[in-house]
């Protein structure tokens, strides 16, 4: 049986103009560090201005950003705790 034990809240934040949408997500974790991602989207010239779009673009690149951070976060604290370099975490 499992259990609940904490819960993360993923923020996001965007800024957009005409053509470009960033975004940045971050999550703060119960020992008090925060872990950042980024994401960009651009709409070209000829596609119609669709703000959501971009921002599922941009919010999804910046999850994934924030995703390979966590997992670089993990491997150096698996390394540091066994005093070992340990095999890569793989996606």
């Amino acid at each position: 049986m499992m259990h609940t034990t904490v819960g993360w809240h993923v923020e996001l934040e965007f800024e957009e103009d005409e053509t470009h949408t960033r975004a940045a997500a971050l999550v703060r974790l119960p020992d008090g560090s925060e872990v950042r991602g980024h994401g960009r989207a651009s709409r070209h010239y000829t596609d119609t201005n669709q703000p959501r779009v971009g921002e599922e673009i941009a919010g999804g690149r910046a999850l994934n950003d924030l995703a390979m951070e966590l997992l670089t976060k993990a491997h150096g604290e698996i390394d540091q705790a066994s005093g070992h370099t340990s095999h890569p975490i793989h996606v």
